[in-house]
């Protein structure tokens, strides 16, 4: 009986909670629907909706032990809102409140973006344009049915005229609102990116517009990339807005870019772009007809880029660049010490001995990886951007990558591959010996009778084998080899060694040229003689090649022969580093088959020119005990009037080599003189080596 009325008491009370809340839901539908619902009809009549690109973060650049070299920080970009600005009831003075966002951008030390390539002052000329200024401006013109050629006070008075600025607004003033204007416009007429007023806008700004009640600028938040080393520049590259053609490269046809999203422009950035950049993501805002937003959704997540690690060594680049200037300023001490004048057909005049440029690159002997690619000047990348215009017209050039882009003839640094390409072609072998009485008189009855180096100093080498040639530098002994090998088969062996072709590195590099009958002719106009030949044969002639090929060449010889790609990316990992989504593998592109015995006369060779007092080399590495080294020295003849470019080439350890080294120098005076900065990059390859942490491997994140 009692468990009886317990069960309907439970019953009971279930029911009157179901009859409540019943109740609840038919008062609050009818609050609603009847008493509150033209409110919420008005309301959602007046909300607005909008969608945004929400910006995905761009992949990581790393090096080959995961040390950080571009990553990403968080900003907050101003953009100008054109429906708030520009409303269409005109209730606004859109001009007056351009002008004052422009002079609250500049009192905070902030640059707003402008796309007008005239200048801001009059008389208004037109300024140096990019492709894109110039099809920007050209469309610009063609929707106004202004001429082509107009000049821009006629493009000015035009934009005053459709923006209706006030012609109390001073020269000045009216051009910053048009520039503002037309910037705004102009991404309507010709495919690029959106565009940003302030991009990572100072929070003081920010404050300072809102506290200034100024309307037409909404806040987005973005990222930048932040570097995390000052070195490397050439190298790692950088980002910007899309110009017209990597628009219609990337966003058209495709879903994984939008109009305002920034690519890689040079370097690294550029070459890895399709791991590096990340699929942007679109959200949807309702809000109030006040601002306030009422509910958010996100239409399409956004996908971050993924990692990219380098083979570079950051600290051996950071070391490579400091020696590369260190090295540069004793050099320019030793030349200045060095007589200045120079006679020229009897008469005294000044030698040019300014040393313009120079270039290190270290690779790895075993799979030719670079490990270091410095060029010097050099810039500093985090301010490129801002500086673009004071960087590119530096003295010098600091913005030109040397090590991939500077052509340099070898010099005597060439010698070892006429050596290689006489002992395999079977001309001479190791024990042969050739003379040199300072003049090389084969072809004295023809009236040509090239001389060694020697000869100037009143002396010459007498009978050397190749070893001995190598540690002498003997021109004579090359001048035969090149006659015995012709042109041709020089040629053959030096594209196999990797000098004038292409290194297989990602970005963008010259491939040289080895001296040929066919450019001899197209560059000097004049057909080709067996006295092109020899000099050939010593490095000289029409063969320039890029110091990283040099570094290349180098690292082949001490690999007997075999020369591998010089790929610069080792790694991809995604972006959570959780996959290796790639993986460098070795790839041998050339290979010379020689006996061991061949090679090992070159390499004895070298070693000498390190090790034995009569080698050029023998004062750069005189106490050097971190390895045993093998090198060869090489002076590039320019003309009487400029000092000679200086090239150095060196592999390390001499017993198993596992580094080489080129260096150029730019009217540095002779290959000797560079040998110190190969020396600082050995002493701190080996000394990083020696004192690394263990821990240092692929796939750790340091810092």
């Amino acid at each position: 009986m009692n468990n009886k009325l317990i069960k309907n008491g439970r019953l009971i009370a279930l029911a009157s909670v179901l009859v409540i809340l019943t109740v609840v839901f038919v008062v609050e539908l009818y609050k609603l629907q009847i008493i509150e619902g033209n409110k919420y009809y008005e309301e959602s009549r007046n909300s607005v909706v909008t969608t945004e690109t929400v910006v995905a973060t761009r992949g990581n650049i790393l090096d080959r032990y995961g040390r950080m070299l571009v990553t990403n920080t968080s900003c907050y970009n101003l953009m100008i809102n054109t429906g708030e600005l520009f409303p269409s009831d005109n209730s606004v003075d859109s001009n007056a409140v351009i002008l004052e966002l422009v002079k609250l951008a500049r009192e905070h030390g902030n640059d707003y973006g402008d796309w007008l390539p005239i200048t801001d002052k009059p008389p208004f000329e037109y300024t140096d344009m990019s492709a894109t200024d110039e099809a920007r401006l050209n469309a610009y013109k063609e929707a106004r049915g202004l001429a082509q050629g107009c000049s821009a006070v006629e493009v000015l008075s035009d934009m005053r005229n459709r923006y209706k600025i006030d012609s109390n607004y001073s020269a000045e003033d009216a051009r910053i609102i048009a520039a503002v204007r037309y910037a705004v416009n102009v991404r309507y007429l010709i495919n690029t990116s959106d565009y940003i007023f302030v991009e990572n806008a100072d929070m003081k700004l920010i404050t300072a517009i809102k506290e200034n009640n100024l309307v037409g600028v909404s806040i987005k938040e973005s990222f930048v990339r932040e570097y995390q080393t000052e070195a490397a520049a050439h190298i790692l590259g950088y980002v910007n807005w899309m110009n017209e053609e990597q628009y219609e490269k990337y966003v058209i046809g495709t879903d994984e870019y939008t109009g305002d999203t920034k690519v890689g422009q040079e370097g690294a950035e550029k070459a890895f772009e399709s791991y590096l950049h990340g699929i942007n993501g679109t959200v949807k805002y309702t809000s109030a007809e006040d601002g306030t937003v009422i509910s958010t959704e996100y239409t399409k997540e956004p996908v971050p880029g993924n990692n990219v690690y380098l083979t570079i060594d950051l600290q051996l680049q950071e070391a490579a660049e400091r020696a590369l200037e260190t090295g540069v300023k004793d050099i320019k001490a030793i030349l200045d010490k060095q007589s200045q004048v120079t006679y020229v057909n009897g008469e005294l005049v000044e030698k040019d001995m300014e040393i313009t440029g120079a270039a290190v690159v270290a690779v790895d002997v075993k799979t030719g990886e670079p490990l270091a690619i410095a060029s010097y000047p050099t810039y500093d990348l985090s301010e490129l951007l801002n500086n673009y215009t004071q960087i590119a017209s530096a003295p010098n050039a600091p913005l030109y990558n040397r090590a991939l882009q500077g052509e340099y003839a070898p010099g005597s640094t060439f010698k070892p591959c006429a050596s290689i390409a006489g002992l395999t072609e079977g001309i001479l072998n190791t024990e042969a010996r050739l003379p040199c009485g300072g003049i090389y008189t084969k072809y004295a009855e023809y009236g040509y009778s090239p001389s060694c180096w020697i000869y100037g100093t009143g002396s010459y080498h007498g009978p050397d084998n190749v070893a001995e040639a190598l540690r002498d530098s003997c021109n004579c002994f090359f001048y035969e080899v090149g006659r015995l090998l012709g042109i041709d088969r020089m040629n053959k062996y030096a594209s196999l060694l990797g000098l004038g072709t292409s290194t297989g590195i990602e970005l963008p590099e010259n491939r040289g040229n080895m001296s040929n009958s066919a450019t001899h002719y197209e560059w000097v106009g004049e057909d080709w003689t067996i006295g092109d030949t020899l000099q050939a044969a010593i490095g000289q002639s029409d063969s320039m090649f890029t110091p990283l090929q040099l570094a290349e060449y180098c690292a082949a010889i001490a690999n007997n022969g075999q020369r591998h790609s010089a790929s610069i990316l080792k790694y991809v990992r995604s972006y959570d580093y959780s996959q290796k989504l790639y993986e460098r593998e070795d790839e041998v592109l050339s290979e010379i088959k020689s006996a061991d015995y061949n090679w090992d006369a070159i390499h004895y060779g070298m070693y000498l020119v390190a090790n034995e007092w009569s080698g050029s080399g023998y004062n750069v590495f005189l106490n050097y005990t971190a390895s045993s080294v093998a090198c060869k020295t090489g002076t590039a003849q320019k003309g009487q009037t400029v000092s000679n470019d200086g090239i150095f080439i060196c592999y390390a350890p001499y017993e198993d080599p596992e580094i080489a080294i080129a260096v150029v120098v730019e009217r540095g005076g002779a290959g000797a003189n560079c040998g110190s900065i190969a020396r600082d990059v050995l002493e701190a390859y080996f000394g990083l080596k020696t004192f690394s942490d263990i821990n240092e491997t692929e796939g750790n994140l340091l810092r």
